[in-house]
């Protein structure tokens, strides 16, 4: 089998070519050029390419660079923006899979002939006894990455492989240590890799729109302080607010980006018995009734109910109140499925938080 492996830079993708060889494939690195900007956090920055390249070279395999640079300013660094602007939490990790790694690569790929692409995911491809192909979880459950590829379907997994999934990281950093892969001790990237730690997300966004100064608010609209911009506030945040009077913690209930106003309450007042998702994308059949449902990267997931809506959207009803999803966050719903090795936890939707 020919596979386009996508070469971060990192210890994963650089182990999962190495994999990929051991079992007789026809490998080729690529490292995806996404960012032309300034980067310190990991995979889109200069260094990356070069360790990517190095890798290769030491692993045997050609090593390519492809500029998606366009596509990934227009499918993830503009939408990071505007949903900044709207008072939205974005997830820009979910938008490059669901648009860079696993849908211009992967059509690159099937023009240059190559059966399937691969990377450095810590998750699993499985396929049920019913014939469709599912993500899993990955074996290292405190590395997971599921979550961040349940817009993958069916039918893009034929040509996915994610060879890391079956191993700990422990056990990848061994095997590349065993390889003498450069990047064995490489530290795994950190934050969203084309805002730099030493400016910040402030200063990113302030570059590309004007931010606006907020006054914070209690229930009853009492004014407690001022945020410097609207725009960086999250549902559920309580770092960084510096406010007056009262007593007892407060958290950010709601951001209204329109008034430039925060409401601010107890934590309490941040359960909801259910969310709305949107844009919902299924890994086979839409799924009703019970599902556990993830809400952050490397949340715990918690048992709910999911109801299909007339309007197209879904209905996530917690079995317990939970802290309410701050809009634009990724809602994934997993459930097991039958495979030939027993049951397996997959990833069988997912959308956005309404």
């Amino acid at each position: 089998m020919r596979v386009l492996a996508a070469l971060s830079g990192g210890v994963d993708s650089s182990v999962a070519a190495a994999l990929l060889l051991e079992e007789g494939h026809d490998v080729v690195g690529v490292t995806m050029k996404l960012w032309g900007g300034e980067s310190d956090t990991g995979c889109c920055a200069v260094s990356d390419v070069e360790d990517a390249r190095r890798a290769a070279a030491q692993l045997g395999v050609e090593h390519h660079v492809f500029n998606f640079g366009e596509e990934f300013e227009r499918h993830v660094v503009d939408p990071y923006v505007a949903d900044h602007l709207a008072g939205r939490t974005p997830n820009p990790c979910v938008e490059c899979n669901r648009h860079l790694k696993f849908d211009a690569l992967l059509r690159r790929a099937e023009v240059l002939g190559f059966d399937a692409v691969a990377t450095g995911h810590h998750a699993r491809v499985v396929t049920s006894t019913d014939g469709h192909r599912y993500v899993a979880r990955g074996a290292d459950s405190a590395k997971d990455q599921s979550y961040v590829l349940h817009p993958l379907r069916s039918e893009q997994l034929e040509r996915v492989r994610l060879p890391v999934g079956r191993h700990t990281k422990a056990e990848v950093r061994r095997i590349a240590a065993e390889l003498g892969l450069r990047t064995a001790a490489k530290p795994d990237s950190q934050d969203v890799c084309f805002v730099t730690r030493s400016a910040g997300r402030g200063a990113f966004l302030a570059q590309r729109a004007e931010l606006r100064p907020g006054v914070v608010v209690d229930e009853e609209g009492r004014v407690l302080g001022d945020v410097e911009a609207v725009e960086l506030v999250t549902i559920g945040q309580r770092r960084g607010l510096e406010l007056a009077g009262g007593s007892g913690r407060r958290f950010v209930l709601d951001v209204d980006v329109d008034t430039a106003t925060v409401t601010v309450g107890p934590p309490e007042r941040l359960l909801r018995d259910e969310v709305r998702v949107d844009g919902v994308v299924w890994a086979g059949e839409p799924v009703e009734g019970r599902v556990r449902a993830q809400t952050s990267a490397h949340g715990e997931p918690a048992a709910a109910d999911v109801r299909l809506d007339a309007d197209g959207t879904v209905t996530v009803r917690w079995e317990e109140p939970r802290r309410r999803v701050a809009p634009g966050q990724s809602v994934v719903l997993y459930r097991d499925v039958a495979t030939e090795d027993g049951p397996v936890e997959v990833v069988v939707g997912g959308g956005l938080a309404r």
